[in-house]
């Protein structure tokens, strides 16, 4: 049974999410801040949080920096604000993906169980792929970029995973946003640009001039493995 920490300072919707996630078959532990759930996600340890932004005590932003060091676990950021800027500071620390509040529970539901199957299930054939000094390891779901393991979260591993099986292609937004969530939600491509940039930095020496994960303009990107 997969364990789901939710984080938000509203104790209606705790109790609304808590419950519906319950009868959807979830464990779940709860959380008002980021400091709680810091200390929650240490005792419980999470198959994915679900994480409001606006917190007393410590914000989603803060839990996501501290968060991120230690534990690449799949975070869902909740944000009451249609606010370019702050989906894009959540998902640039490390958030999988964002819902806008006010949503419907069902709706919510539904993204965690893609979340959590794109997690599970492999993307690409289980054998190890190395491209000049990037290795990816699907049995272990880690990535080698020289003699060093890089932390991705996992957006980022499935994306390296779909790009690197099939070096050259080009992969639309919309088939890259299949491979992070498992299923596509209308409004939600332009995160793929986040998760990116995110992860040039990650595997690239210089990411503003990327050698392996290149733009192909007006369509998506493609891995160069040359």
């Amino acid at each position: 049974m997969k364990m789901i920490l939710i984080v938000d300072d509203e104790q209606r919707l705790l109790d609304v999410l808590e419950a519906y996630l319950v009868k959807d078959g979830f464990q779940v532990a709860r959380a008002e801040n980021g400091r709680q759930a810091l200390e929650k996600a240490k005792r419980v340890q999470p198959d994915l949080i679900v994480l409001d932004v606006m917190m007393p005590v410590m914000d989603g932003f803060d839990f996501l920096r501290e968060y991120r060091k230690t534990a690449s676990v799949p975070v869902i950021m909740l944000t009451a604000k249609i606010s370019n800027e702050d989906i894009v500071i959540g998902l640039e620390l490390g958030a999988d993906d964002y819902m806008v509040k006010p949503f419907q529970p069902r709706e919510l539901v539904a993204r965690i169980r893609a979340v959590l199957r794109r997690v599970e299930t492999p993307q690409i054939r289980p054998k190890k792929l190395r491209f000049n000094g990037i290795a990816l390891h699907p049995e272990r779901r880690e990535v080698e970029v020289g003699d060093e393991l890089q932390p991705l979260t996992p957006s980022e591993y499935s994306l390296l995973a779909l790009l690197m099986s099939a070096p050259g292609r080009v992969f639309s937004r919309r088939e890259l946003l299949e491979a992070t969530q498992g299923e596509v939600f209308e409004g939600y491509e332009r995160t793929i640009d986040t998760h990116i940039k995110n992860l040039r930095i990650k595997v690239e020496a210089d990411s503003r001039n990327p050698v392996f994960i290149k733009t192909v303009y007006g369509v998506g990107y493609r891995f160069s493995g040359e």
